[in-house]
């Protein structure tokens, strides 16, 4: 029963960083540090994910590749591609490259500043560190994750196109004119939703460790750690539940 409270616990804490981020736009945006967080979070995210994205499309390709050819359809394996890469790949991995590399950084950022005292500091002069820390970080990480998804599609095709074409022997033309052949417009959105999602969730749970970091240095290396391992477990529960809804809210197309 503790496990489970604390559990419980941890998670309302950081359904309430993200809500009082988003009710702190009252005060204003703090632009500046906004498109400081935007420029640092892209830095360290976009070659790492595109590095993991161009593998993911080999993959996904070369196991629809030898399916595809085993029942003569390899003109189809494009359509394949989009609906793996561009809907359920492309928002996953880069959440997960948001969270480990820019999450950690704003745990360790903030854990730091609380045990430095710099928090406690600006709320005595009356500056509220939600607004000014907390909220160009969320905003940042989700529209950081909403432009990170497309190169990660696009990056993830590319690698298809290598396993497609060169290596299996398949045409070009077929790989990309089999591209709307299963997808639909609704992909394209529900992949953008799903990336904007993840990018505030996982700056939500990366702010809350670091803002409620307790102790010396070791309490924010713990906090970092705790907030990469929640951030996994809660975005693959949460893709399962979108997809759930997905799938029952949108038809399949013909």
């Amino acid at each position: 029963m503790p496990s489970v409270t604390n559990g419980a616990a941890q998670l309302g804490g950081v359904t309430s960083m993200g809500i009082d981020g988003v009710l702190s736009l009252r005060k204003g945006f703090p632009f500046q540090e906004f498109v400081q967080q935007c420029w640092f979070i892209s830095k360290v995210t976009f070659l790492p994910v595109v590095l993991i994205s161009i593998p993911f499309g080999v993959i996904i390709a070369l196991h629809v590749g030898s399916l595809a050819q085993q029942l003569g359809a390899e003109s189809h394996i494009g359509a394949a591609m989009v609906l793996a890469v561009v809907r359920e790949a492309a928002p996953v991995a880069t959440a997960l490259l948001i969270a480990g590399a820019g999450g950690s950084a704003m745990t360790a950022d903030l854990g730091s500043r609380r045990i430095r005292s710099e928090l406690d500091a600006m709320e005595v002069m009356g500056v509220d560190p939600v607004h000014r820390l907390v909220l160009p970080r969320l905003a940042a990480a989700t529209l950081v994750a909403l432009l990170l998804n497309g190169v990660v599609a696009a990056a993830g095709i590319a690698g298809g196109w290598v396993m497609a074409v060169p290596v299996q022997g398949g045409t070009s033309g077929a790989y990309f004119a089999s591209f709307t052949e299963l997808a639909q417009l609704a992909d394209f959105w529900s992949a953008l939703v799903k990336a904007a999602m993840f990018g505030f969730i996982a700056a939500a749970i990366a702010c809350h460790y670091g803002y409620n970091a307790r102790g010396g240095p070791k309490a924010v290396g713990d906090a970092v750690n705790q907030a990469v391992v929640l951030t996994f477990i809660i975005l693959f529960f949460v893709n399962f539940v979108l997809t759930a809804m997905y799938f029952n809210l949108v038809p399949p197309k013909n």
